[in-house]
């Protein structure tokens, strides 16, 4: 069985994408092949990193980069993870692909003026905990959905 290609793409590959390639390989690996991206590559986040482990899921041996170092892959899918990546996804990857705008909150955003480490990490499990209800719901939930 051919395993679908969906990229997750957002706007610096540090954070939501990261979690939900994590979540697909961790949970739909035998039928979906995943990647992310992003605009720019900003690093992998670390409290992103720190709470997927807390859930089971190693992502410390994914690596931030752009969309560029994918450009040539054939993706079914594009699954755009906040507006600004949906708002300016690159036209090449529309071609060929189905792009589904699916934002979900940016936990370094919410966790700006928390006091504490504690504090930051609520914001990032429950966008780790939204990402993968979205995740256990691929690829059916895609074929349905489209720009």
């Amino acid at each position: 069985m051919k395993k679908v290609k969906i990229l997750f793409l957002c706007t610096g590959n540090s954070c939501r994408s990261q979690m939900a390639e994590g979540w697909v390989r961790a949970l739909k690996g035998d039928s979906i092949e995943p990647y992310s991206a992003g605009l720019v590559a900003q690093g992998l986040n670390p409290l992103a990193v720190k709470v997927m482990a807390e859930a089971g899921v190693d992502i410390r041996s994914q690596r931030s980069k752009t969309v560029e170092e994918v450009r040539d892959i054939p993706f079914d899918y594009v699954v755009t993870v906040c507006g600004h990546a949906h708002e300016t996804c690159p036209m090449w990857l529309r071609r060929g692909a189905t792009v589904v705008h699916r934002g979900f909150e940016d936990p370094p955003a919410l966790a700006r003026n928390a006091a504490t480490e504690e504090e930051a990490l609520v914001h990032y499990r429950r966008v780790r905990d939204a990402i993968r209800a979205f995740v256990e719901t691929l690829p059916e939930s895609l074929k349905t959905a489209s720009d």
